[in-house]
């Protein structure tokens, strides 16, 4: 067969030039798919001199080329970096060369995710050189809070995680659920109402504010910055409590302490609770033991007293008299009289000696030194001076301040009465 000469096919068919085939397909899909955006990831990125950008587009089923010329490129304001999830506007291109079809990309946008991490970023550097995050603006969380406010979903699984703990550890205080949404729009605006409630109310010793896991878009309340300033601001200790597995929150890093979880929060708050418990378990071990020392050694003194009595009963010494008396009567019967009054005023001395020796005067006696210790046992115990109306001062490791010397102005303090723990800030 001749080069150049016509295949006769079936039906009187023509058979079409590649360029022509593929020109027919550029054709159609030109025509038929409008642009349109699409999601996805950039790979194999690669940026030439003359100012193009040609990259994959990928997700886990299909990827598609993609090219960006300059004068769209340069108007861009995302840098396009590989791994980078974005949306693309643009339109369906063959390239006739190769055979290939392509997306022409007029516009790039970062994906929701990113953009929200991009913008957690930049909130959180900027609100920390405002100092919002400064270590030294937080306050203590009291050892023994009364009363605790959770600012939270009234119905999330996160208040009763946080509730199952404080009963299990049998915690004693109160805990009011300020109700508030903790996803989604006017979220962060209840939660900073919530906030200004309970500063408003003033009966709690300690604020929580959190929720159960969820997505970064889901926890994004706790990005927003009216949210975390109010955080930051507020008079009460508050502990911030999200459970989340993308490091942390802006307002874990406002909030004078960050509990992983609201389990670990209720944890956290019970934890003074249960070392009291656990030191006055042991003190009123100590305090039984030794009662039970000091009894036993009166038991034991008592005892030997009584054996004591035994030994001097006076009535084998009247059984000798009355031998004597006889035998004295006989002999000298004149002198009767007189060596009965004798007797009778030796037995009255020797009664005399036994009420002087009688045991239940030590017994009273040391009755009474028992008695003695155990009220100035019970008068120095920290609880009794507090109820005496004395207050405990202490520093911020919890620390009694025994001096005026050693307070430093400003310096953020606790002042312990007898109800409850107030935290002070000293002036001068």
């Amino acid at each position: 067969m001749s080069r150049g000469k016509e295949i006769e096919l079936d039906g009187g068919a023509r058979a079409e030039s590649v360029t022509e085939f593929t020109r027919r397909v550029k054709t159609v899909l030109e025509r038929e798919i409008r642009p349109c955006w699409v999601r996805g990831e950039v790979s194999n990125l690669r940026a030439q001199a003359s100012g193009h950008v040609y990259f994959l587009l990928k997700d886990a089923g299909a990827q598609v080329s993609a090219v960006m010329f300059r004068g769209d490129a340069a108007r861009q304001t995302m840098k396009l970096r590989d791994g980078a999830q974005v949306v693309v506007y643009g339109e369906i291109s063959v390239y006739e060369a190769r055979g290939n079809y392509q997306l022409i990309v007029r516009v790039v946008i970062e994906d929701g995710v990113g953009r929200l991490q991009r913008e957690f970023e930049e909130l959180k550097r900027r609100l920390a050189d405002e100092g919002l995050f400064a270590a030294e603006n937080k306050a203590a969380i009291p050892a023994m809070p009364g009363t605790v406010g959770f600012i939270t979903s009234p119905t999330g699984a996160a208040v009763q995680d946080f509730m199952r703990i404080l009963i299990r550890r049998g915690w004693r205080g109160r805990v009011v659920v300020l109700p508030a949404k903790v996803q989604g729009e006017g979220a962060a605006a209840e939660m900073v109402e919530m906030l200004a409630e309970a500063e408003r109310l003033k009966i709690f010793d300690l604020l929580v504010i959190g929720r159960g896991g969820g997505s970064l878009e889901d926890l994004w309340a706790f990005n927003e910055e009216p949210l975390v300033r109010a955080v930051a601001a507020c008079a009460v200790p508050i502990i911030s409590a999200v459970w989340h597995d993308i490091d942390f929150t802006l307002c874990d890093f406002a909030a004078d302490v960050r509990a992983e979880t609201p389990s670990a929060a209720a944890e956290l708050i019970s934890s003074g609770f249960v070392a009291a418990l656990e030191k006055a378990a042991r003190l009123a071990e100590d305090l039984e033991h030794h009662v039970g020392a000091a009894l036993e050694t009166a038991g034991e003194r008592l005892d030997h007293a009584r054996s004591r009595l035994r030994l001097l009963a006076p009535s084998a010494q009247i059984e000798r008299g009355y031998l004597r008396l006889d035998d004295m009567s006989n002999r000298l019967a004149s002198a009767l009289e007189k060596t009965v009054q004798a007797r009778r005023q030796r037995l009255g001395e020797a009664r005399s000696l036994l009420r002087e020796r009688s045991p239940q005067r030590r017994v009273e006696a040391e009755s009474q030194r028992l008695l003695s210790l155990w009220k100035r046992l019970h008068a120095a115990s920290p609880a009794s001076v507090l109820h005496r109306g004395f207050v405990i001062m202490r520093d911020e490791e919890g620390k009694p301040v025994q001096k005026k010397a050693a307070v430093r102005k400003g310096q953020r303090l606790a002042a312990e009465f007898a109800d409850g723990t107030v935290p002070v800030k000293a002036e001068e």
